[in-house]
């Protein structure tokens, strides 16, 4: 696990924009926080590094937006799901077998149904109104083997 601390949206931004630069087709991040600690700001900052040109809204009340960019994103919001069986309606298997990339949004609520490999991003609120502690958590060969990369995304300040 990579922890990083983050003072602004700005920066939160920055660490989800290196994030994107370094994506692949089939990258998956689950996003986990509690109700405001930037789960979107992350979301909508990763989606214009990854080169997405329309404005991103949270799909709490539509689950799922597709996004082009660089790669194509699918943005999911699974707040509002109230049982498992729900996420079969979002056709989730040809999401992942898409070749895009899959950011979930509370993530960690679905989490029996995902592949075990994807990064986990946990966000934390600080001591300030702007301060957020991330945790970077690989999952799976896929994830760990690029350890090294997203230890390097914090330059080793543990500063995003």
């Amino acid at each position: 696990m990579i922890s990083v601390f983050s003072t602004s949206p700005e920066q939160t931004g920055a660490l989800a924009a290196a994030l994107a630069e370094a994506a692949e087709p089939g990258d998956v991040l689950v996003l986990v926080g509690e109700l405001g600690a930037g789960k979107t700001a992350f979301s909508k900052a990763y989606g214009k590094a990854l080169g997405v040109n329309e404005p991103m809204t949270s799909p709490t009340f539509t689950l799922a937006r597709e996004y082009e960019g660089r790669l194509t994103l699918h943005h999911l919001d699974v707040y509002r799901l109230e049982v498992m069986a729900e996420v079969l309606d979002l056709d989730l298997p040809e999401l992942l077998d898409s070749g895009g990339v899959v950011l979930i949004e509370w993530g960690d609520a679905i989490l029996p149904m995902l592949p075990r490999d994807f990064l986990e991003v946990r966000f934390t609120f600080g001591e300030g109104d702007d301060d957020r502690n991330i945790e970077l958590n690989p999952i799976g060969a896929r994830w760990c083997a690029r350890s090294d990369l997203l230890e390097s995304l914090t330059d080793g300040t543990g500063q995003a």
